[in-house]
């Protein structure tokens, strides 16, 4: 056991390497993004320095780098970048490096870190980034109150769409934690079922053994019940084992029973004084769940059988067809005057009706008890 894990440890590394490798291709993806914008800006806001006006070597670029280069790393540092382009581009018009009518391309610098501070921050501090931004830009634009509603306009835009985005995002991320939550209450759900299914089917037949150990005289027959009991319990333990497993990051996962484990289940219960006749008709390749759940249906039955009918004869028939799998399990004991409520009967409607089946259980024709599922397959 402990091999096997250690040789599953290494798939599984490579698996979240794999993750990983693909985490970082997406981000760097959108690296290059901010790396061509930026570039593209500071191509802009150089010419704009150099087309009407000489000027030296040693302000054109600083000027560029602090107006453009923040957009490269502004996922990095949303509000630093915000901060150094909008200074630089009110410190480029306030001396003369470049001219006021030719804003555009900081301005949209000026606009790409605040959009990233409206995704990634809280609404105050955005907001006081939108602040920040219209009343520097706005107050190097020229005073002329068209260009301040222009500014104003189009860095709001800019800031509404960020932080619809924020809350967009937010909202998915609510969502996604609830269908986990959800998942995790069904799994759980799932494994209690599954347990109420093994523990009631074992528990009876070893209750059975038992009290026949307790009554009986000869010493053989004793040693026979004592037999099952041991024979019974290590399978329940065995499949309760791997039942609970799952709930292990590490374990390793057996596989569900099936329709091929249905003999199993007659030998288990023909121990208990219950004689079983298994007809299984049509071909027992299933899809898993389908499978599972006829299964626990037929434990169920016999184990309800062997409460309260045993020592009786039982026949189990199993029809597979395309369409569907059509369970019925009946046998000739006293039957029951009136169904009871326990979780047995509720826990096999519940599995036909996953499957939107028909279930019915009740007194059968001939007397004893009937119980009939169909699960179609889909």
């Amino acid at each position: 056991m402990l091999r096997s894990r250690e040789s599953d440890r290494g798939p599984r590394r490579f698996g979240r390497t794999l993750v990983t490798v693909g985490v970082v291709i997406a981000r760097l993806h959108l690296y290059l993004v901010d790396v061509t914008a930026a570039l593209v800006i500071g191509v802009l806001v150089g010419y704009a320095m150099l087309e009407h006006q000489e000027q030296p070597w040693w302000l054109v670029v600083p000027g560029i780098l602090l107006v453009a280069l923040p957009v490269a790393v502004r996922r990095i540092w949303p509000v630093t970048a915000l901060v150094v382009t909008t200074v630089a581009t009110a410190a480029v018009v306030i001396a003369g490096v470049l001219p006021t009518e030719a804003l555009g391309a900081p301005v949209g610098a000026v606009c790409f870190a605040l959009y990233t501070v409206a995704v990634d921050r809280s609404r105050t501090w955005s907001l006081a980034g939108l602040a920040g931004a219209v009343v520097a830009i706005a107050g190097v634009s020229g005073g002329e109150p068209e260009n301040l509603l222009v500014v104003l306009a189009a860095m709001s835009a800019v800031w509404v769409i960020g932080y619809t985005t924020r809350m967009r995002r937010s909202f998915l991320a609510r969502e996604t934690a609830q269908q986990a939550e959800q998942a995790l209450s069904d799994e759980r759900l799932r494994i209690a079922r599954e347990l109420h299914d093994v523990v009631a089917h074992n528990l009876s037949l070893i209750t059975v053994q038992a009290a026949n150990a307790a009554h009986v005289r000869s010493p053989e027959h004793a040693y026979e019940a004592l037999q099952v009991i041991s024979e019974t319990s290590r399978a329940a333990l065995t499949e309760m084992r791997g039942l609970l497993g799952v709930l292990r990051s590490d374990a390793d996962l057996a596989p569900s029973p099936g329709l091929g484990g249905l003999a199993g289940l007659a030998d288990r219960a023909s121990l208990a004084g219950v004689h079983v006749t298994l007809d299984m008709r049509g071909d027992a390749a299933v899809p898993e769940g389908l499978g599972l759940s006829a299964y626990r249906i037929v434990q169920e039955a016999l184990t309800n059988v062997v409460k309260h009918a045993a020592p009786a004869s039982c026949t189990v028939l199993v029809d597979v067809t395309p369409e569907a799998v059509r369970v019925e399990v009946a046998d000739d004991g006293p039957g029951v005057k009136e169904l009871g409520v326990g979780h047995g009967l509720i826990g096999m409607r519940e599995r036909v009706a996953v499957y939107g089946g028909t279930f019915s259980a009740g007194p059968g024709p001939a007397g004893g008890f009937r119980v009939v599922a169909e699960l179609p397959q889909r």
